[in-house]
């Protein structure tokens, strides 16, 4: 057959299977090194003890990942050479179950100890056991997927794993509730120690957690193999579910939301038929003070705004809508404390919890504090007040109202702004409507050519005649500058800070007028344009 190919597709075909070949026997010395050392230091592993033991311990089970990552790497090509790696896998499949067992000496060695603090020397040891079955479960389990699609007969093996993950997951459920009761009892210690809690008592809380922790995750680890196989997990997700309380998609799962649903109506029903009628008297008082705490802050806030409005202080409009609010958040916030109480709070850990998470959101909020601190400070020193026009925070217009942390404006063509309290108290703040007068600036030019004495007397008739100028103080009218084009006058009369506009535009107006019909030219900047055209030599 071979003869009858052509010279060149015969040489590709032997360059394939030279390639095919150096590629199998790189990956055999490979697997093969790492394989021995392994053996190696399996054979060693009994006459050692100590730090000598835990490296060897260790090397073992980074080359054990390192060979099934290889393994794995293999397993995923789109071929897979399964003739090859077969026995690798079986070889892996054995080294499994023998580090099984030897976990389950090192449990009964740990076990068997007994003496002072010999109880949490324990525990810690099944903690580390636990988390190195972890990851033995998970590749056994990735072994027999692999020993399936290579042929291999393992069902006796997958039946023996099941059992033992089932029995697995009995432990580690029993165990999740030990830590947990455990944990509770601790943390109901610490409470009671208050400010006389002990470091042991401290740091039994925190092993406590972590033991609990590394058994609910172990668990769970033990579930997701256990589904794998289709076996029914449903008690030990709800195990799992009233540990964490963390609502997965496991909830949706009709075993383990119809057994906790079970669960909690019997506690609730337990828990009314015990306590249903001192639960009841507690609920009908507490929305009883909750109702005259609000009807005494009405009447808070109506007796605070008669004080503040008629108080010789004076107090600025937004001072006064300060009090008036805070009255009534304060008698209400009261009656509220004195609520909780009756259901059974204690105050003092409420309040000194309260306290501490004002620390904490302080550190969130700080631009709101800020604008919080900068209200106080607008409120205490009163540089605007409601109907005000002012110019701050880069806004001009009407202050509506304003809260601690944000004033409103309107501005003149009644849009409506809410401006930050640090904005405003942070720059400059001009208040236009604060002072009774207001000076109306103006400047008229005239030209070159024109009498200074008849255009100064044509602006003084008009400014003295517009209704809404004051008379005191007197307008100004002067000759100011001489500009290129123009003889430049000011005009500068007093007006009312509401009439500012109208006089502005009423005088702009006549102006104008008066000066076209009394032969008064008002110049505009000219320039002068010269061509000039020179000879082209040839």
């Amino acid at each position: 057959m071979h003869k009858m190919l052509p010279p060149i597709l015969m040489l590709i075909l032997s360059l394939c299977s030279f390639t095919a070949a150096a590629e199998n026997t790189e990956l055999t010395n490979n697997l093969n090194k790492i394989q021995s050392l392994i053996d190696s230091d399996v054979k060693a592993l009994p006459s050692t003890k100590g730090e000598i033991k835990n490296f060897l311990e260790y090397r073992i089970g980074r080359n054990a990942t390192l060979l099934q990552e290889t393994l794995k790497e293999q397993m995923d090509k789109t071929n897979p050479d399964v003739a090859f790696l077969k026995p690798y896998i079986v070889k892996q499949l054995a080294f499994t179950n023998a580090v099984e067992a030897y976990f389950a000496k090192q449990k009964a060695e740990l076990m068997g100890e007994a003496g002072p603090g010999s109880d949490r020397k324990i525990m810690l040891g099944l903690m580390q056991i636990q988390r190195e079955q972890d990851k033995l479960f998970t590749s056994e389990h990735e072994l027999l997927s692999w020993a399936k699609t290579a042929g291999i007969n393992v069902d006796a093996e997958g039946k023996a794993f099941v059992a033992a993950l089932i029995s697995r997951a009995d432990d580690l459920n029993s165990f999740v509730y030990y830590n947990q009761e455990r944990l509770n009892q601790a943390v109901a210690d610490v409470q009671i120690a208050g400010a006389d809690v002990s470091a042991d008592q401290k740091s039994l809380v925190v092993e406590l957690k972590e033991r609990l922790d590394q058994s609910s995750s172990s668990l769970n680890s033990t579930i997701e193999i256990l589904d794998a196989y289709g076996q029914n997990t449903a008690l030990y997700k709800q195990t799992l579910f009233s540990v964490s309380g963390d609502i997965t998609q496991d909830v949706l799962n009709f075993d383990v939301a119809s057994n906790l649903l079970s669960e909690w109506m019997t506690i609730a029903k337990n828990q009314a038929m015990e306590n249903g009628a001192g639960i009841m008297f507690k609920l009908i008082i507490f929305c009883l003070i909750l109702f005259l705490s609000s009807l005494v802050g009405r009447v808070a806030k109506s007796v605070v705004q008669k004080a503040v409005s008629n108080s010789k202080l004076k107090f600025s409009m937004l001072l006064q809508d300060f009090f008036i609010s805070l009255s009534g958040k304060v008698v209400f916030a009261l009656g509220l404390l004195i609520a909780l109480s009756q259901l059974g709070f204690e105050l003092a850990p409420l309040l000194a919890g309260f306290g501490i998470a004002g620390v904490i959101i302080g550190f969130a909020l700080q631009d709101t504090l800020s604008n919080f601190a900068s209200g106080m400070m607008i409120l205490v020193y009163r540089p605007f007040d409601v109907g005000d026009l002012i110019n701050a925070g880069g806004v001009t217009g009407r202050v509506s109202h304003m809260s601690l942390v944000s004033t409103t404006i309107k501005t003149l063509d009644n849009q409506r702004l809410i401006v930050p309290n640090n904005k405003i108290w942070g720059d400059t703040i001009n208040n236009i409507t604060v002072e009774h007068q207001r000076r109306v600036d103006l400047t008229f030019g005239i030209g070159y050519g024109d009498d200074i004495e008849h255009a100064e007397k044509v602006l003084r008739d008009i400014v003295m005649a517009h209704p809404l100028v004051l008379k005191d103080p007197e307008p100004m009218i002067k000759l100011h500058t001489l500009g290129e084009s123009s003889v430049d006058f000011i005009v500068r009369p007093w007006t009312k800070p509401e009439d500012y506009w109208d006089v502005y535009w009423d005088i702009t107006r006549t102006v104008k007028m008066r000066f076209d019909a009394e032969g008064i030219s008002i110049p505009f900047p000219q320039r002068d344009v010269h061509i000039y055209q020179t000879a082209i030599e040839k």
